[in-house]
């Protein structure tokens, strides 16, 4: 595998602020980035994207609001950095990440909501095996610039089991 998952650290707070502003334009006008990268750092389950070879950071992802009980799910977030879009890194991540999720944190659900037009994003969720449960009207107000339209993606744990 070319690449491996780990949680960041505070001294990946240069290079991930780097990240970002080599690649505001190119994740326009999907997402935009985060106000305070030290508290973006410290989310509990974010993960960050590394080449196997260097450890250079190539995108992250993140599982928020994991809600246990009977519902067992979470949501999924995630970027590539540029100039590293388009060269499966993202893919192979998100099989570990799956994993992660599954398996280390035994949830029955991921949902991962996009922009309809965002067809990079839904080719790596849709390659992953999640499938398209709907469309919910002006989900998120993405970077404060307005309420946007989001493809409601999910993946259910075949593996799960009741704790």
């Amino acid at each position: 595998m070319n690449v491996y998952l780990r949680q960041p650290e505070r001294a990946d707070l240069e290079e991930l602020s780097e990240c970002y502003q080599n690649s505001e334009i190119f994740h326009r006008p999907w997402s935009y980035p985060p106000k305070n990268v030290r508290a973006y750092l410290e989310e509990e389950h974010r993960q960050l994207v590394c080449l196997a070879e260097t450890g250079e950071i190539v995108g992250t992802f993140n599982i928020s609001a994991v809600i246990r009980g009977h519902f067992q799910s979470a949501y999924l977030s995630y970027e590539v950095f540029h100039p590293h879009q388009a060269n499966g890194y993202m893919k192979a991540g998100i099989r570990l990440l799956l994993n992660y999720a599954f398996e280390g944190l035994n949830l029955h659900r991921l949902e991962a909501n996009i922009q309809p037009g965002n067809k990079a994003s839904i080719s790596l969720v849709a390659k992953a095996g999640f499938v398209k449960e709907g469309l919910s009207k002006s989900y998120l107000n993405i970077g404060g610039k307005g309420w946007k339209d989001h493809e409601r993606w999910a993946i259910l744990n075949p593996k799960w089991r009741a704790t």
